[in-house]
């Protein structure tokens, strides 16, 4: 369910804090916990990192990015391959039939 449209979007009043206080200043990373923040025009052109539950992500904030929440372009979660060790030992009997075949060498034309 989205927010209503009366109220706005959410942007935490921190973040706002070290936005202005970097407008005329160098551009450094904002390091950042609230994921929930929309994304506000202000902060455009600013690098924030955001945490994933774990480190800080480096989001760099485009025009295409505005209106969109901070915690979207920080995942959480780490994709995994299934298939365990059998998956692995296919892997590697694949990547090394190519390298492993013999090439036969060119035979000179008499």
């Amino acid at each position: 369910m989205s927010r209503s449209s009366k109220k706005g979007p959410y942007i935490d009043p921190r973040l706002i804090k070290k936005v202005a206080a970097l407008k005329g200043g160098a551009k450094t990373m904002i390091k950042t916990w609230s994921r929930d923040s929309a994304i506000s025009p202000e902060m455009v052109g600013y690098t924030f990192g955001v945490h994933n539950g774990k480190n800080f992500i480096d989001v760099f904030v485009s025009e295409e990015m505005v209106g969109h929440k901070l915690g979207e372009f920080s995942p959480t979660r780490k994709f995994i391959k299934h298939g365990g060790k059998m998956q692995k030992d296919l892997e590697a009997a694949a990547n090394a039939a190519p390298a492993a075949a013999p090439v036969a060498a060119p035979t000179a034309k008499k």
